[in-house]
């Protein structure tokens, strides 16, 4: 079985976390050691030459008079040389090495200055050597000290910092794993929601209720979980908004295939009428045909009802509004005009203050005629209507009222809505194909304004108020 190591970009943050934890602490040791061990050698390096300039400057008064150093140290060495006409001529002793061809040329050095020197001497081991004229221009000691009692200390030295160090080495990255482990549980925590997000199926669900919970982990960690789940509350209601999205699309697909099919089955009943008629009936022919030109009018109208919807809804690429100045006051006066010449059965009152607006004239009308229609058709003969347009704190109030039934509680809330009616059963006895009331909310939203619905039994308020402006 053949072994692979993985790259290092593989392995887990952790893991390359507590690895570069030990790559710096091993840096850190071995510049702490080194610092610790040059120390020590340079102090010890220093002591054992005192120690020299001390047995040195002690043997002056002996050599001066006799001629030789007794009193040495056990393992030490020492020649004396004695300068005649500028020349070296070693002094017989006790303590002097084998071979002295490293005292020769360091005594020959010394006739200039003290020298220090450390030296293998030949079947001795490592030394240190000083020279100097203990007697001015008289005599010269070389003076040599092992060196063994320092090399042991150093030794010592390097391996209880190689132990200790490997220890702490090891102790922190085993301790710092488990702790960056711990600390980054959040984290995985995390991976676990995403992991569990990807599980379930958002195609046709707009529920995604999944958050991460917990705390601990730091600042960082917190601000983390925190993006983390203001990020999933976003795509819970992008997805939510979606869902309602397609869900109104489907209702109003399916809706707008029923409102046109019945024009168009009506025109397709009509017009077999009419060729029937034409055959044998002349006389039906212009009364079926005027049913067919009213059913295509409706349709006609139920098409461009549709068409200005889906502008409102594009109004980013294609701007359905042509605004310019305009007095509120006789947009009004033209919608009362023609509301009292196609609804005689309804009485109109008018209060209509001059407001000075931008917004689109032909739009505002539209408005004003959608809801006086809907209060016309939806309530009885006789009912009171009244279209009242004041200013009020930068805004164009307008109000259309009638004293009719009012509208049930349960339908108020979705009285906008694209082809709703408050009568489930569909009939058109009295007209519309329920896109009213979603055209007034559109055009009003794309003038930048709000309407409102307030209704009870004898009372209906629908209040607009649109910017002066936009």
């Amino acid at each position: 079985m053949k072994f692979s190591l993985k790259p290092v970009r593989d392995w887990r943050l952790g893991t390359r976390l507590a690895l570069g934890l030990g790559a710096l602490a091993l840096t850190v040791f071995a510049i702490v050691g080194w610092v610790m061990v040059t120390s020590m050698k340079d102090f010890l390096d220093r002591r054992l030459d005192d120690q020299m300039v001390i047995s040195q400057t002690s043997a002056v008064k002996e050599i001066d008079n006799h001629g030789k150093v007794s009193k040495l140290p056990p393992d030490w060495f020492a020649v004396v040389y004695k300068i005649e006409n500028g020349e070296l001529r070693a002094q017989p002793g006790d303590q002097q090495p084998a071979d002295r061809e490293e005292f020769d040329a360091l005594a020959k050095r010394a006739l200039n200055a003290d020298e220090f020197q450390t030296e293998y001497l030949r079947g001795e081991g490592k030394f240190r050597l000083r020279a100097c004229q203990v007697v001015k221009n008289e005599w010269i000691l070389v003076s040599a000290a092992p060196t063994n009692d320092r090399d042991g200390t150093i030794s010592q030295l390097v391996t209880v910092g190689v132990i200790a160090f490997m220890a702490a080495l090891i102790a922190l990255v085993v301790g710092g794993q488990a702790l960056i482990r711990r600390g980054m549980q959040p984290l995985s925590d995390m991976a676990d929601t995403a992991h569990d997000i990807s599980s379930h199926d958002l195609t046709d669900s707009g529920d995604l209720a999944v958050r991460v919970d917990g705390r601990g982990g730091g600042v960082e960690v917190e601000e983390l979980r925190e993006a983390f789940n203001k990020m999933l509350a976003h795509i819970d209601s992008s997805l939510a908004a979606r869902t309602a999205a397609e869900q109104r699309l489907r209702r109003f697909i399916a809706d707008a295939s029923h409102e046109l099919r019945t024009p168009l089955t009506s025109l397709r009943g009509y017009a077999d009428l009419f060729k029937y008629a034409a055959a044998n009936e002349p006389g039906e022919r212009e009364k079926h045909l005027e049913k067919l030109r009213s059913e295509a009018s409706r349709m006609s109208v139920l098409l461009d009802d549709l068409l200005l919807l889906a502008r409102l809804d594009s109004a980013a690429t294609e701007p359905p509004l042509r605004p310019e100045e305009l007095d509120l006051s006789v947009v009004a006066e033209a919608a009362a005009d023609a509301f009292r010449a196609g609804r005689p059965s309804h009485v109109l009152e008018l209060d209509a203050d001059t407001v000075r607006m931008t917004a689109d004239p032909t739009r505002l009308r539209q408005v004003l005629d959608n809801l006086l229609t809907n209060a016309a058709v939806h309530t009885p003969a006789g009912t009171s209507v009244r279209l009242k347009v004041t200013a009020e704190n930068g805004w164009a109030v307008i109000r259309v009222s009638d004293t009719g039934p009012g509208i049930p509680a349960a339908d108020q809330a979705r009285i906008f809505d694209r082809f709703y009616r408050v009568d489930d059963s569909r009939t058109r006895q009295r007209g519309g194909s329920g896109l009213g009331l979603a055209v007034v909310q559109s055009l009003v939203e794309a003038h930048g304004g709000t309407i409102e619905l307030a209704s009870r039994p004898g009372s209906t308020v629908f209040t607009i108020r649109l910017p002066r402006r936009i």
